[in-house]
């Protein structure tokens, strides 16, 4: 984004354009953004086997991952939805893994029909189950194990995976007996191994410990005869909310990756999500009032948390900046929705620019986990979600209407 004569522009065209056309709140997303977040991953890994898998739970919109998927990306899906609108937008089910630590039976058969390209495994009753779905067709399902490193992320602990105190993965003191009892499941194939620790990770000290405990595992489950030929080392890469935060280089930490995984001969996966869609993104949203409650002012807003619930969530920052640049001056004011929860806010105790009833806001980064996360609490329609492609724009996901609330009921 950039101000020109005054005016914020996505790539070049004026937000407020948006915003007058397709009304507020709404998502909107930067086509040339995600494209060139992916091609960094891509391209970071020179002539290495590999794929990039992007996570579907960070921005799902059918649009964003056929776009994806035409620039060659795979996917890392958790739940049998997602593997559906994977393939609605055409993308190839060969290029697919499936994450999560509670797949059903129903979303494990659904799967094997599509003959994805492997399961990350986290216990041992999903492999004898993945096993039996596998034999009543007469196939081999390729399995990798999600070990948990038990190393700390340094993230919200919302958002971080990898201790043993969390759900996820198998401890990887146990993984190498988990490997020897799964080899007598004769519709499994043992090929990989798998690990994420967590999300928004902006110090990579941690990944590198976790690069070189993989590699440590990788030796010894080929020195038992488990042949381990792809490493998933997931994603969680971070971004810069904040201005004056530093995002990890994308560049310098595959290459780290690639230089402690070199000489193995492993195709590695990598499981990015926010780290290429969230810069991308934005919510527009228009002042409704402004009011004064003692010593605390509140802009009121048209966007809420049913809208962009990561503020209330996680107590996540997201910088807030008018469509029009002005001399007036800032404000310190709590940004509130119309909501009923004293938990519905954007942001709290925030410097934003002195705006009045009608003007238009942006909140900034808000492509992953913002849609996703939408619902319809207080009887409220989801917002649109736009992708700009230069100086133009389409509708992506059309507003939803009040009819659509009550649909099924």
């Amino acid at each position: 984004m950039e101000y020109r004569d005054h005016s914020l522009y996505l790539e070049d065209t004026p937000l407020a354009d948006i915003a007058r056309r397709e009304g507020t709140p709404c998502y909107v997303y930067s086509r040339t953004a995600i494209l060139d977040r992916f091609q960094a991953y891509h391209q970071a890994f020179g002539d290495v086997p590999h794929k990039v898998c992007y996570a579907v739970k960070a921005n799902a919109n059918l649009a964003i991952l056929k776009l994806l998927a035409d620039a060659g990306a795979g996917f890392d899906i958790v739940s049998g939805g997602e593997l559906f609108r994977v393939l609605q937008a055409g993308a190839d089910p060969g290029t697919v893994i499936f994450s999560g630590v509670g797949k059903t039976s129903q979303e494990l058969d659904y799967a094997l029909d599509h003959t994805i390209r492997s399961f990350n495994c986290e216990s041992e009753p999903e492999l004898v189950l993945i096993d039996a779905l596998a034999s009543r067709r007469g196939v081999q399902a390729r399995v990798a194990l999600r070990v948990n490193p038990d190393v700390d992320a340094a993230t919200h602990p919302y958002i971080s995976t990898g201790l043993r105190e969390h759900k996820f993965g198998i401890d990887m003191a146990e993984a190498e007996a988990v490997y020897g009892r799964a080899l007598a499941l004769g519709n499994l194939v043992l090929d990989g191994v798998s690990c994420h620790i967590g999300s928004q990770i902006v110090d990579i000290a941690p990944m590198l410990e976790v690069f070189d405990k993989m590699i440590a595992l990788v030796k010894r489950l080929r020195a038992r005869g488990i042949p381990i030929r792809t490493l998933d080392l997931g994603g969680g890469l971070g971004v810069a909310y904040k201005p004056g935060d530093q995002a990890p280089s994308i560049c310098e930490f595959i290459q780290a990756m690639c230089q402690r995984t070199a000489g193995h001969g492993l195709e590695i996966l990598i499981e990015p999500g926010r780290s290429i869609v969230a810069e991308a993104g934005l919510l527009l949203t228009r002042v409704l009032y402004r009011k004064t409650n003692g010593d605390r002012q509140f802009v009121i807003v048209d966007a809420a948390m049913n809208d962009l619930i990561r503020p209330a969530l996680y107590q996540s920052h997201h910088e807030i900046v008018p469509l029009r640049e002005s001399q007036a001056g800032a404000i310190t004011a709590d940004v509130v929705g119309p909501v009923c929860e004293s938990g519905d806010f954007l942001a709290r105790d925030r410097e934003i620019a002195n705006v009045m009833p009608g003007d238009l806001l942006a909140v900034c980064t808000a492509g992953a986990y913002g849609f996703v996360s939408a619902s319809n609490y207080n009887g409220r329609p989801r917002p649109p979600e736009i992708l700009v492609e230069g100086d133009r724009f389409r509708v992506i996901r059309k507003r939803e209407k009040y009819e659509d609330l009550i649909r099924g009921e």
